[in-house]
């Protein structure tokens, strides 16, 4: 058990980085922050992020709920709320949460 716990700690700092590097492309770093479909692109991100945490928890729920956080979190950012560091603490701190309510509540 304690094998995959790390290994699903591990894989969702890693979808994390994928997702917010890799997977996000110049146009969608500059659309997100302005122009007139910036919500959307956003939201597009965010549900990037959410896709990573539903495939490696293999739960819809805690892929909803990353979706809609990584959203607030990354406006914050982008309205100049909290600083780049803070964004990334706050996700990572998300994916601890994610992780807990996975070995609490869905891991047998």
């Amino acid at each position: 058990m304690t094998n995959e716990i790390l290994t699903m700690g591990l894989l969702l700092c890693a979808g994390h980085w994928l997702a917010d590097y890799p997977l996000q492309s110049d146009f969608l770093v500059r659309a997100k922050v302005e122009g007139p479909l910036r919500a959307y692109h956003l939201i597009a991100h965010a549900g990037i992020h959410g896709a990573v945490v539903l495939l490696v928890t293999g739960s819809a729920l805690l892929g909803l709920a990353e979706w809609a956080v990584h959203v607030v979190i990354d406006e914050a950012k982008i309205r100049g709320k909290i600083s780049f560091a803070q964004d990334q603490a706050l996700h990572l701190l998300c994916k601890l949460i994610w992780l807990i309510i996975s070995v609490v509540l869905i891991m047998p």
